[in-house]
């Protein structure tokens, strides 16, 4: 049986590690394109353009459209290209992240990552999640190597939205679920082979960190202070996570969260924060999942600030065959939902969904009691 890993080259991460980025980009090349949006050129560039100038490098920036799309990779990469650049360097959130390493691919350069929020597991992966012009997903693509380094720097972090954070906390969550039903199925990852033991352990303290950390991390953002319980979150979140997913396996959570966007009324939501109720759907659909332990992730959901039911998405037509016609679309031919070890169906993603907004519903009635 083919087993598979994939890793980033380097992982670096702590608060004002930022200052470190020209060391290592000289490691891969001397003229790195800066990829970076608006806001987050106005909150990091004093401190990334002295430690490029401290380095003897130079700052070559291309500016972010704020979509990611083919188009946009290719216009990074042209740009890039043109300027003579031999780095890419993806400064910034999720999409920004996602349309670097696929510029940087594309044209086989190296790839530094530089995730300025921590709402997602994007930073170490191959993939590549494409969307079009009006934000709708269209698919995704895996590269042939993921990041040469990623560097995280915790102080930046601390200091974003906390809303960031949380749903991040929502993608992460899920890590340990999914692998855990993809390893019972001997299902192939998308690192191209069956889970390791390192990356399914990776995804279980991933799953440990968040419930034992994931409270605490979260007032450490509002306050804006790095403390070791953010350490470690932010760390589950972008490492444990990333690998976990990728080389661990994907189940019914992401497999309803991908599609969720079905569903209009979705669109101002983040991805994890969709991925949070495709946890619970999940967990409703698991055979082999005590009451109990339903009860502690979903309690610890609602403590967090995650969405458990329809109306935390602001779903607003969920009829009966609204949520049909969408299990249909979950459970088709190729879905991630087929990683479990029985059978799913459209009527079991169905029930599985009903279930989860109504346990939702009654566990967010205990705690406002």
């Amino acid at each position: 049986m083919k087993k598979s890993i994939v890793l980033p080259g380097k992982y670096i991460q702590g608060k004002g590690v930022i200052s470190e980025l020209g060391n290592y980009v000289k490691m891969l090349g001397t003229k790195p394109a800066v990829v970076w949006g608006k806001r987050t050129r106005q909150a990091v560039h004093d401190a990334l353009a002295l430690s490029l100038k401290e380095a003897q490098l130079d700052l070559f920036e291309v500016l972010f459209n704020g979509e990611c799309t083919k188009e946009e990779a290719h216009r990074v990469l042209a740009v890039a290209k043109e300027a003579g650049c031999d780095v890419i360097v993806g400064v910034g959130g999720g999409k920004l992240i996602d349309t670097a390493k696929a510029a940087a691919a594309t044209g086989n350069l190296p790839m530094i990552i530089v995730p300025t929020i921590a709402s997602n597991d994007a930073p170490t992966s191959a993939c590549t999640v494409w969307y079009n012009k009006e934000g709708e997903c269209t698919g995704f693509d895996f590269w042939n190597y993921n990041p040469n380094i990623v560097l995280v720097d915790t102080g930046i972090i601390a200091d974003a939205p906390v809303r960031y954070l949380v749903a991040g906390i929502g993608d992460a969550l899920a890590t340990w679920p999914e692998a855990n039903a993809a390893s019972k199925s001997h299902a192939v990852s998308c690192a191209g082979g069956v889970q390791t033991m390192t990356a399914l352990n990776m995804a279980k303290l991933c799953f440990d960190m968040i419930m034992e950390f994931g409270l605490e991390a979260k007032s450490d953002v509002e306050n804006h202070v790095v403390t070791p319980a953010l350490e470690k979150v932010i760390e589950a979140t972008t490492l444990l996570s990333g690998v976990g997913w990728e080389s661990g396996g994907l189940a019914c959570a992401h497999a309803i969260a991908n599609f969720l966007p079905v569903f209009h009324e979705t669109h101002g939501f983040m991805h994890g924060e969709k991925v949070a109720f495709g946890l619970i759907s999940q967990i409703c659909l698991e055979e082999d999942l005590s009451s109990d332990e339903m009860y502690r992730i979903v309690d610890f959901m609602i403590q967090v600030g995650l969405p458990v039911t329809f109306e935390d998405l602001k779903m607003q037509d969920v009829s009966r065959e609204r949520i049909m016609d969408f299990a249909k679309i979950a459970a088709a031919e190729g879905s991630f939902i087929h990683n479990h070890n029985f059978k799913v169906t459209a009527d079991s993603v169905f029930d599985a969904m009903i279930a989860a907004d109504s346990l939702g519903k009654r566990r967010k009635a205990l705690h406002q009691n």
